[in-house]
């Protein structure tokens, strides 16, 4: 099914959704589906009440929504989107502050949050059977390109990521659908300039 996914740009709604609970509310959402705020609580380790008021916030920016269909004190919450993105690439730097400071907070908390998760998961490496201990692991590459052939990568592995996450998206919806052996998995890559613009070496070709 096609993946619904959200740009957010009011400073507001950045700002609701840095803080560890509500990213980790919203992530568990996306990726188990529908469940109750004392379902939720048990997945990531706080109080039923407290993440019921998480959700709630979250739910003030339209980031969740109670699930259709079901009436009572505990009725499950979904997630409106399967993907966000935020902040605004081509707006003016100058005229975006307050946004730009949200945004960053909130990049910062996930990148944090990835860092976090990746340490576990190589505290806890010689534990897992061994075809997840052959599969986990990183991946890096320092490339001389252009901006535009920085762009073509970028959209080459969104393309690969976005069928992937498409059939992530229908297991989350449906559990039975998930194969035997199947795990939640965390994939992470960032493309950035290492270091400032370089006049070119001399004799170098323009």
């Amino acid at each position: 099914m096609p993946l619904t996914r959200r740009r957010v740009t009011d400073t507001d709604a950045l700002k609701a959704l840095a803080h560890p609970v509500r990213l980790a509310l919203l992530e568990t959402l996306v990726t188990q589906g529908p469940m109750t705020a004392t379902q939720a609580a048990d997945r990531v380790g706080s109080s039923p009440s407290n993440c019921s008021w998480h959700l709630r916030k979250l739910a003030e920016h339209g980031f969740v929504r109670e699930a259709r269909g079901h009436t009572g004190r505990n009725r499950p919450w979904q997630a409106v989107s399967q993907g966000l993105d935020w902040g605004e690439p081509d707006a003016d730097p100058s005229a975006g502050a307050p946004d730009r400071i949200a945004t960053e907070a909130l990049t910062d908390l996930l990148v944090e949050r990835e860092v976090q998760r990746l340490r576990a998961a190589q505290a806890s490496r010689d534990t897992e059977p061994p075809a997840w201990q052959e599969v986990t692991g990183l991946a890096s590459s320092m490339l001389w390109l252009t901006a535009e052939e920085a762009a073509d990568l970028r959209r080459d592995l969104a393309d690969l990521l976005q069928a992937r996450s498409e059939l992530s998206a229908e297991r989350a919806a449906h559990p039975g659908t998930r194969p035997e052996g199947a795990r939640l998995v965390s994939l992470v890559g960032w493309l950035v300039p290492a270091g400032p613009p370089r006049d070119p070496e001399p004799g170098a070709r323009p």
